[in-house]
């Protein structure tokens, strides 16, 4: 056993996807199926030592791939470059191995809106993209170029993925074992865990089970590893704020009366947010009907009630809604409500309100927020 680990950390990617390959067959066989899952297992483990790159290599790194993309519009070539830049940010972002990327189907296994990739096999588990990312990606998924490759555009060949990846640590002054998919997730992982995310939801995240416990025993739930991770996430989407509903649209309405301005907001999805600012806030942001905005609503300032009742309330902004998970400790709880057009606004609320308005996962409810409770950011 010890044999068989010591010669899989010495192999590179290529050689593991063609041991991979062989060990398939077999396992379809019968064949030591155990012995060879623990083998894997401990060679996914064995990736904590690597060197990995500090944030300004990182940056360094994503830059020369951004930048190779883009420098080109040819159709074919655009597309050859598309696909590994896609592969990259699937492993810069998703901490994916590059055997999970090349096994990805990337029509069925990618939620674009939902800013996740599904990934499969022996450790299947949903991963959160960072909403920036995933818009990089979209930009190559829903390419009228890429359409006849659906399904198989992360299809490639890992040699030539190796090339391209020393190619880019060159251009940007990286030594060339440093940019490598082993390298990249170690620095996925570092860079989670020092910005907050307990180590146990970093381990969940990569698809690995915890240092010094047996293969398979995650003791962090998926749920809970991705409720965690996506509150990291829009921490590092929002960046300069700590409201947790953001939406993003076209003024496509302004009504001044003395000092106050009210803004309507169109979001693409057809969803209208009312804001009401001061007329000298108005000038600052330049807010004029099509400019595109952001509005933003912290999570404690939106108001839960149960529908029906002939309820009474000065708030401008109502959606009906599905709960779709309450989140509570013994003081608070965080309510996440699906609206009809797929947008989720979050509201933190009592625990006793928790009780008293009997919130659970399924029920319909009112989301409520006050227009001067909107603030507006531009773009």
């Amino acid at each position: 056993m010890q044999r068989i680990a010591a010669l899989l950390e010495k192999a590179d990617e290529g050689d593991l996807l063609l041991l991979l390959g062989g060990i398939e067959k077999r396992l379809r066989r019968g064949t030591r199926a155990g012995v060879l899952r623990a083998a894997l297992e401990e060679e996914a483990a064995g990736e904590e030592g690597l060197a990995c790159l500090d944030a300004g290599q990182l940056a360094a790194a994503t830059r020369s791939f951004s930048l190779w993309f883009r420098r080109t519009r040819a159709g074919t070539w655009r597309l050859s470059r598309g696909r590994v830049w896609l592969a990259f940010l699937l492993i810069r972002y998703g901490g994916l191995r590059l055997g999970e990327v090349l096994a990805l189907d990337d029509l069925a296994d990618v939620d674009i809106p939902g800013d996740r990739i599904l990934v499969r096999g022996g450790r299947a588990r949903e991963v959160l993209i960072p909403r920036e990312a995933m818009r990089d990606m979209a930009e190559i998924l829903e390419s009228p170029m890429s359409a006849g490759l659906r399904s198989r555009l992360l299809r490639l060949d890992p040699g030539y993925l190796r090339r391209k990846f020393y190619e880019r640590a060159k251009e940007c002054g990286l030594p060339g074992a440093l940019l490598n998919p082993r390298a990249l997730r170690a620095a996925r992982a570092r860079e989670l865990v020092r910005d907050g995310v307990p180590p146990r939801a970093v381990q969940a995240f990569l698809g690995r089970p915890p240092a010094g416990e047996p293969a398979g025993a995650v003791h962090v739930s998926s749920e809970t590893a991705n409720r965690i991770l996506h509150m990291y996430l829009n921490r590092e989407i929002k960046m300069k704020t700590s409201a947790r509903n953001v939406f993003t649209g076209k003024v496509t309405g302004l009504v001044r009366e003395g000092i106050l301005v009210e803004v309507e907001l169109t979001t693409l999805s057809g969803l209208k947010v009312v804001s009401v600012i001061t007329a000298e806030s108005a000038s600052i942001l330049n807010v004029a009907e099509g400019k595109i905005m952001t509005a933003t609503v912290k999570a404690p300032w939106v108001i839960l009630a149960r529908p029906g009742g002939g309820l009474a309330t000065s708030a401008r902004n109502k959606y009906s809604g599905v709960i779709s998970s309450v989140a509570a400790t013994a003081i608070a709880a965080e309510v996440v409500v699906d609206l009809a057009d797929g947008t989720k606004i979050v509201a933190l609320v009592t625990s006793e309100s928790v009780k008293n308005l009997d919130l659970d996962a399924g029920g319909e409810i009112l989301a409520m927020f006050k227009a001067f409770s909107v603030i507006l950011n531009a773009d």
